[in-house]
């Protein structure tokens, strides 16, 4: 059994049925080809030789199954996996105490492994490289250092954010895969496979329909597949068709686009209040009222994908794309024409 140290927001109900909904292994993942490919051979690979897997860093958006990949690893192999966090080993002895209650040929997943602190990343390196954890007793010149052997682990890192791994840590990953959005028709399998294992009667057109509002992401299908499902069920004979999921995304606040609220919070703040950029992160951070690494990790990632705002030196700005969107005509300001044209004298 996959033992987990984790810290959820969700109540114990929530996390069971996301436990179940998860697939265990390669072959029940759907989507994501070329990562299941090399992820095969690498398991393989090592399956063949009796060794445990390389160290495995999975990149990409928030909810696209990193977590689940470095379980299913786990999996495959028939070994323990241990789950935390960046933040969450807040110093060195935190780090030994989970290295020296590994197994030989665990799997230790360290999600947001971006955030780890400077003296925590520094002390994972011989780990990886050596399967060595060394410490310091005593202070001052009868300060020595010790270096305790650790069983041979397989470290699967997980972030968001790979341009924030320093290039040490990065370089110590023998495997880097990257995971993309899913396509419509790779959701809409989710959402079926879903309904499936929670019993839930869902027609062709309404998997459809709800699968075009999920943002190619399988965490947000399965939150909206559980919203829509109490829809059906209080609202509804609990049959899931097309305008019962239509009429339960629109009372959620979910667009054609799969946007929601705060999308269109951050959208309108862009458009009308700032004319359409550009406007720094933190600056809209502040008028939005969210944490600005929440806008750059969860909400700016699929509105650059589907083309509704970019990424400049001086800040977000708008496309047209948004402003057809929000039904507001585009007229470019004075700082957009000087990034445009070049002619400061427009600033």
């Amino acid at each position: 059994m996959a033992e987990k140290i984790a810290v959820g927001h969700e109540n114990e109900e929530e996390k069971d049925l996301d436990t179940q909904l998860r697939p265990r292994y390669l072959r029940e993942y759907i989507g994501q080809d070329k990562v299941k490919e090399n992820l095969s051979i690498l398991i393989s690979a090592a399956k063949a030789r009796g060794e445990p897997v390389d160290h495995v860093l999975f990149c990409g958006p928030p909810g696209l199954g990193k977590t689940t990949l470095a379980v299913i690893i786990a999996n495959e192999l028939g070994v323990r996996i241990k789950i935390t966090s960046g933040p969450a080993i807040e110093h060195q002895g935190a780090l030994g105490s989970i290295l020296m209650n590994q197994e030989h040929g665990d799997v230790l997943f360290i999600d947001e492994i971006h955030r780890l602190g400077k003296v925590v990343e520094e002390a994972l390196y011989p780990a990886m490289e050596d399967f060595k954890f060394d410490f310091v007793a005593g202070k001052g010149t009868g300060a020595q250092i010790h270096h305790i052997d650790i069983p041979r682990f397989t470290l699967a890192g997980a972030t968001t954010r790979q341009g924030l791994l320093s290039a040490p840590l990065r370089e110590r990953f023998g495997v880097v895969l990257r995971l993309d959005y899913y396509s419509k028709d790779e959701i809409e399998k989710i959402l079926k496979r879903s309904a499936k294992i929670l019993n839930i009667d869902i027609d062709d057109e309404a998997a459809q329909l709800v699968a075009a509002r999920c943002r190619g992401t399988p965490r947000v299908a399965n939150r909206l597949l559980k919203r829509i499902r109490d829809f059906a069920q209080v609202r509804a004979d609990g049959r899931i068709t097309a305008n019962v999921a239509n009429d339960a995304l629109d009372l959620m606040g979910i667009d054609q686009l799969g946007l929601d609220e705060v999308d269109h919070i951050i959208l309108d703040a862009i458009v009308n209040k700032f004319q359409g950029g550009p406007v720094g992160v933190e600056t809209l951070a502040t008028v939005v009222g969210e944490d600005s690494q929440t806008i750059e990790d969860v909400y700016e990632p699929y509105l650059m994908k589907i083309g509704f705002i970019k990424r400049t030196p001086r800040g977000r700005i708008a496309t047209e794309k948004a402003f057809a969107h929000l039904g507001v005509v585009k007229i470019p300001n004075k700082a957009q024409l000087a990034m445009f044209t070049g002619d400061e004298d427009y600033e």
